[in-house]
């Protein structure tokens, strides 16, 4: 009997190791582990090889409470954004910041963290690390971007779904909507951001399962998603690591591992989610229109 345990043990473990090395921040993960042999732990099950992107696994949204507008904020002083997620996040964090350094009365802040995810709660519970990042420093925007490290299973439960199964879906849909629930409890306005087209055929089908996991709740919480697949696509819908600009000249918009991007290529995903906020808080008008606007509305 225990001999069938250690056994079982031994290969649950090994689908752990085999799941983080196709993680993009596994091995950063494998610096810091936090599975003990023997004891209870979340850990991750083999990833399903090259699962397609099937519709999510419908999940009742939570009522939301309803958060100040970005108009009615920006008057009351600074618009406080933040950028949370993983290392791609640090990067859309950065393109975002240089798109709106030049914009009066909005700030831009990095929350992001490395090799985190909404997988692997017993590594870093973003849960948790959330709550306690807007107790130090509040904010009134929330851009989202987490994924490229969650193509792991998840326990739920005292329950491991392997990635890409309908309980994984249902697991990854709760922590979603729990996630914006707690920001949505804080007045924070939520912008969640997609994953981009990927380099490797069988990672970028676990990239679109996971987008269309998060657009289905996005939609289903009445909270912007901001796809940008299409976006880093070639014209063929494809994977290209040189694509064109508005002035139709071919740049680097992606790093050499095929996943992240180039600082072009953040700025390429950064770009709508910028005019989306200032469209949002009324920052896409002319001084003229505004001035215009102004006598209009008082009478």
């Amino acid at each position: 009997m225990r001999a069938g345990i250690n056994a079982l043990t031994a290969t649950f473990v090994v689908g752990v190791l085999a799941g983080l090395v196709l993680t993009p921040d596994g091995r950063a993960w494998l610096r810091h582990p936090t599975i003990m042999l023997g004891d209870k732990a979340a850990a991750s099950a083999p990833p399903a090889p090259g699962p397609a992107a099937p519709a999510a696994v419908p999940v009742s949204a939570p009522v939301l409470p309803a958060v100040t507008p970005l108009g009615a904020r920006i008057t009351t002083g600074p618009l406080r954004i933040g950028v949370f997620g993983d290392s791609m996040a640090d990067g859309l964090y950065a393109g975002l910041y240089r798109d709106l350094q030049q914009t009066p009365n909005v700030t831009v802040s990095k929350f992001s963290q490395v090799s985190t995810g909404l997988s692997r709660y017993d590594y870093v519970d973003i849960q948790a690390k959330t709550r306690g990042q807007l107790d130090a420093q509040p904010v009134d925007v929330a851009v989202m971007l987490f994924g490229t490290n969650d193509a792991q299973g998840i326990e739920m439960d005292g329950q491991i779904h392997p990635f890409g199964s309908d309980g994984w879906k249902t697991a990854y849909a709760k922590r979603v909507d729990d996630l914006v629930a707690l920001l949505r409890s804080r007045d924070v306005a939520v912008y969640w951001v997609g994953l981009p087209r990927m380099k490797r055929a069988t990672f970028d089908a676990k990239m679109s399962l996971i987008n269309d996991v998060v657009e289905a709740r996005m939609t289903a919480l009445g909270v912007p998603y901001i796809e940008t697949t299409a976006l880093t696509s070639n014209g063929e819908g494809g994977y290209e690591a040189y694509l064109p600009t508005e002035t139709g000249r071919r740049t680097l918009m992606r790093a050499n591992d095929g996943i992240h991007m180039s600082m072009a290529g953040y700025l390429r995903m950064s770009a709508p989610v910028a005019a989306r906020l200032k469209r949002d808080a009324g920052l896409d008008r002319s001084p003229a229109v505004s001035a215009v606007a102004a006598p209009a509305s008082a009478r």
